[in-house]
């Protein structure tokens, strides 16, 4: 499928120029994606906020006012899964920046979420394929 198929074959010739004219393509191409998208799903959005800060998901749902399924279907539409691995990706987040922010491994683990060190290191290794020591000196 093409663009011209969507929009005006006008308006994705002058969207086309204004990409190809800027001096970073990709980043332009990016804000113009992110003008033309529709706004953000407002129960998504504190969806996010909750499981960010630790929050099941179950409780998160009730909070919300959604059932699972209908949760569920909202979530993998919006991420491209589910709100558990959404939940899991967003704790490896806060490992992650408590890894990288100097806290030792173990204590990463607790207060960022997981049962034990093992546990995190599960994770990392599931989500990249790495060790969590790889993982961060792949940053450097």
């Amino acid at each position: 499928m093409e663009l011209s198929d969507l929009w005006a074959p006008s308006r994705v010739r002058r969207l086309r120029a204004r990409v190809e004219a800027a001096a970073h393509p990709a980043t332009a191409l990016e804000e113009l994606a992110l003008r033309h998208a529709a706004p953000p799903d407002p129960a998504l959005r504190r969806l996010v906020t909750a499981l960010a800060e630790g929050r099941p998901v179950a409780a998160t749902a009730d909070e919300l006012g959604l059932g699972a399924r209908r949760l569920h279907r909202r979530s993998l539409t919006a991420f491209g899964y589910g709100p558990k691995t959404l939940a899991r990706v967003l704790r490896l987040q806060r490992a992650l920046a408590l890894a990288r922010a100097g806290v030792p491994y173990a204590e990463t683990a607790l207060r960022a979420g997981y049962a034990d060190q093992a546990h995190l290191a599960r994770d990392v290794r599931e989500f990249s394929g790495m060790t969590l020591s790889e993982l961060l000196l792949g940053e450097v």
